[in-house]
């Protein structure tokens, strides 16, 4: 559903905020380890979440990323996946046709903009804190 650089976002933006909150940046190394991604995958990544604002990039001997506990709070995964993917997530088609609506709709198209709107509203109601929860008690996990 997501694209590849998309999940990889969200499991680093997630693993970010998690190290911030108990108050520590983190390396691009450890990052791209602890989600199992390449390094120079991940450092992209960054960079997109960086200049949107998501992450907040710091260079030097005390520098990595983290976040702000208010950016934590407020940050939505749609956010992560409008800055990686932009909205096409909401606007293809379930089968992957060119065109597809309302007037002309393929097979599936009403089942799906159900699935599409419902998948919005949990994107956008989802927060990065809410993610950090089950990672901190060990009920989730960003990497298998």
């Amino acid at each position: 559903m997501f694209s590849k650089a998309c999940e990889y976002g969200i499991r680093a933006a997630t693993y970010i905020a998690m190290q911030s909150i108990d108050g520590r940046r983190v390396s691009l190394n450890e990052i791209s380890g602890e989600i199992g991604s390449p390094t120079a995958f991940t450092a992209k990544i960054l960079q997109q979440l960086s200049r949107n604002g998501i992450i907040d990039a710091t260079k030097g001997a005390n520098g990595g990323y983290g976040m702000s506990s208010t950016d934590i709070k407020k940050t939505t995964l749609s956010q992560i996946v409008f800055a990686i993917d932009g909205d096409n997530i909401y606007a293809g088609c379930g089968l992957g046709l060119k065109e597809c609506n309302a007037e002309e709709p393929c097979p599936v198209h009403d089942k799906f903009v159900f699935i599409r709107d419902n998948l919005r509203q949990m994107l956008e109601s989802t927060s990065l804190y809410e993610m950090t929860l089950g990672l901190a008690t060990g009920l989730t996990y960003l990497k298998r």
